[in-house]
């Protein structure tokens, strides 16, 4: 069981992704995340972490400054050191998906990765395979590492692209300072497209969205895969 700093018992937490047992006894599904989110912050330094947020706060002034992209930096930390850095360069480069976080996230796997590793077969570095996690729903029984066992800070909130390169990434903790609406404030609003990912795609604000256009034809690939006894989930 859990403990909080005033003392409180948190019936239920464990130490898998997944909610507790007994949600019920609280009065709200937001009510018992928030009271998970605050024991967990209340066993992790938090001061010795401050310097991290602080080169990704860095970098994304030097990002202004250059005249590369947007107020956005981000680092990828493991064990305490920085493994990888990213800024905004959109403007830079002129491709829209150039985010701190996407290169943080490159920049780290380049590192951890001993050589190339496209069409090698390779397993080492971040396609090393690990078991599911215990308690966990996913159908596969190992996955590739990837970033497993980092953490992430980043000088804003992620926009939805890179929230779920994260999750891709399978970062273990995110941290950043300024909110969606800090950023939505000078220009940058990724608030909307979280909301517009809420509605079905045929009801998509944003976007025109076309589903199931020639699925027999695209399912094609997924039964490739399917038949691949080699397949190296990820």
């Amino acid at each position: 069981m859990m403990i909080l700093p005033d003392g409180t018992p948190l019936p239920g937490a464990r130490h898998n992704k997944g909610p507790p047992d007994d949600l019920a006894i609280f009065p709200s599904r937001h009510f018992a995340t928030r009271r998970i989110q605050q024991a967990v912050m209340a066993v992790i330094d938090l001061e010795s972490r401050k310097k991290f947020l602080h080169e990704a706060v860095r970098l994304a002034r030097e990002s202004v400054e250059n005249g590369w992209g947007g107020p956005f930096g981000a680092v990828v930390v493991r064990d305490g050191e920085i493994i990888g850095r990213g800024q905004n360069r959109v403007l830079l480069t002129g491709i829209p998906i150039y985010h701190a976080e996407i290169t943080a996230i490159m920049d780290a796997c380049q590192r951890l990765n001993p050589k190339a590793l496209m069409g090698s077969g390779s397993q080492e570095g971040t396609l090393g395979l690990i078991p599911r996690p215990l308690g966990s729903a996913d159908r596969a029984p190992e996955r590739a590492r990837m970033l497993q066992g980092c953490e992430i800070y980043i000088s804003g909130a992620p926009c939805p692209m890179c929230m779920s390169a994260i999750y891709w990434a399978r970062i273990d903790r995110v941290f950043f300072g300024t909110r969606l609406e800090d950023a939505s404030g000078i220009g940058f609003d990724d608030a909307f497209q979280y909301e517009d990912f809420r509605l079905p795609w045929t009801e998509r604000q944003a976007i025109r969205c076309f589903p199931d256009f020639e699925r027999d034809h695209a399912l094609t690939a997924i039964a490739a895969w399917a038949a691949k006894t080699d397949r190296h989930p990820y």
